[in-house]
């Protein structure tokens, strides 16, 4: 799991071809205006999720992990807390949907750390991390987010 502000992620992550897609991706000036849902932009290898919500308290976080891809979370406005946790430590409590490369588990309580990201913040999400997004950062508020998926 890496956290850091989009123009530094260059000299954090290994730049691979794919992840370069997805960072160059961020970086385009009319992104706020993009539309909820699925974008292109290299067929199921890597694509954008487009989210807006209201950000939510809770003292049971519903803590998920991939196998098939990395996730890169942007917040694009707005600001979030994303439980992260070593996947070993989640309780699975949904099984793995390989359809939707997706399992659910809960993880007890001090035994996972909160991620504050503010607009233009990111964290990248590797498999063998487990993550609870959408948390409110104090009280709840709007939020846009993009998740770029990367196939490992």
């Amino acid at each position: 799991m890496i956290v850091t502000n989009l123009q530094y992620v260059d000299l954090q992550v290994s730049m691979t071809l794919a992840m370069t897609k997805a960072i160059e991706f961020l970086r385009l000036h009319d992104i706020q205006d993009l539309p909820d849902g699925r974008v292109e932009i290299d067929g199921d290898r890597v694509f954008a999720v487009v989210q807006r919500y209201e950000t939510m308290q809770t003292d049971a976080p519903k803590f998920e992990q991939h196998q098939k891809y990395i996730d890169v979370q942007y917040v694009a406005y707005g600001e979030e807390v994303i439980g992260w946790t070593p996947a070993t430590r989640m309780t699975i409590t949904e099984p793995y949907d390989a359809d939707r490369d997706i399992c659910f588990g809960i993880v007890e309580k001090g035994e996972w750390t909160p991620l504050r990201l503010e607009a233009g913040q990111l964290a990248v999400l590797y498999p063998e991390d487990g993550h609870a997004p959408k948390l409110a950062a104090g009280a709840p508020s709007p939020v846009m987010k993009i998740v770029v998926k990367i196939a490992v």
